[in-house]
């Protein structure tokens, strides 16, 4: 792969010291950036895989670049990860790529909200092109995404089944958005809300009311620790409380069933698929070597 443990031993061995102490303020003063910089990550490495090209900003051309996806809505705090480059480019110019500080980012977002402390493997390369929304828009899954669609996305990158499972369990961080909820809880023939507790979807119809005035400012928590990363996440969904059409068929479908009902009685089995899911992710379709460049600002190509 090109990508190993000890990648920056030489050329910048503090990389993983100065990324965990520039966020630490962070995370301490705003309890959302954590999720927001796990679904970075998330969004980044399943568009021509972990390369940083999210973080590009529209060039001059006004080529629409991904973030322009409206599968990217609700993707923030790309500016910490520049915060947190030009930190490492002040100890170690051009050395360490965008792409490897999003991961770190990401993988502190997790141990600082009670996850696993994941340990990644470094080296990758940020892209030389941003990918055009369409990009983004063919290859994220929908909300509208089934068991079978989701699984096949996740197949592809290496994951098992448990791993497909405890993936969907960084859902156990954050807040869905109410457009993503519109087709579930408005749809004609209703079946979208099979197995969901009735007191709970009378909750989500409460909050996200129908109609194209739903805001993307408003959304409904997706577990009730949504700052805490926990099996909380697999122990709503067995209840009936799974917020997205994904959360709630898990439960239900033959194939994932039996994995949501164990990890919401056994958090460290699924901390432990967790982890080996977030490496596999981190390394899918990565530049290395000669591959790519080693961005100075990670919001632009040159």
């Amino acid at each position: 792969f090109g990508l190993s443990y000890n990648f920056y031993e030489k050329s910048c061995p503090q990389v993983e010291d100065i990324v965990r102490n520039g966020l630490q303020p962070i995370f301490l003063t705003d309890p959302t950036s954590a999720p927001a910089l796990l679904r970075l990550m998330f969004h980044d490495c399943q568009v021509q895989g972990c390369d940083a090209s999210i973080l590009v900003d529209p060039g001059n051309g006004n080529e629409a670049t991904e973030m322009a996806s409206s599968k990217n809505l609700g993707i923030r705090k790309r500016e910490i990860v520049s915060m947190v480059k030009s930190m490492v480019e002040a100890q170690c110019p051009q050395q360490v790529s965008c792409a490897d500080i999003l991961i770190l980012a990401a993988r502190e977002a997790v141990a600082v909200t009670g996850g696993p402390r994941i340990k990644v493997p470094l080296g990758r390369r940020d892209s030389s092109h941003a990918p055009s929304h369409r990009l983004p828009d063919a290859l994220l899954p929908p909300a509208t995404a089934g068991v079978s669609e989701m699984l096949n996305i996740f197949t592809n990158k290496g994951m098992n089944l448990e791993e497909s499972v405890a993936v969907l369990g960084a859902h156990t961080l954050g807040i869905t958005h109410c457009s993503n909820l519109q087709n579930r809880l408005y749809s004609r023939n209703n079946d979208e809300l099979r197995g969901t507790e009735p007191g709970f979807a009378a909750f989500l119809r409460l909050t996200c009311q129908k109609g194209p005035l739903t805001s993307n400012l408003s959304f409904v928590l997706n577990d009730p620790t949504p700052f805490s990363f926990d099996n909380e996440y697999y122990v709503n969904a067995m209840r009936g409380r799974g917020v997205l059409k994904i959360d709630a068929e898990m439960v239900s479908n033959p194939k994932t069933a039996h994995v949501m009902k164990h990890f919401s009685m056994n958090e460290a089995d699924f901390f432990r698929a967790f982890y080996s899911a977030f490496v596999k992710l981190s390394r899918y379709g990565v530049l290395t070597g000669k591959q790519g460049v080693i961005r100075k600002n990670c919001n632009q190509l040159s």
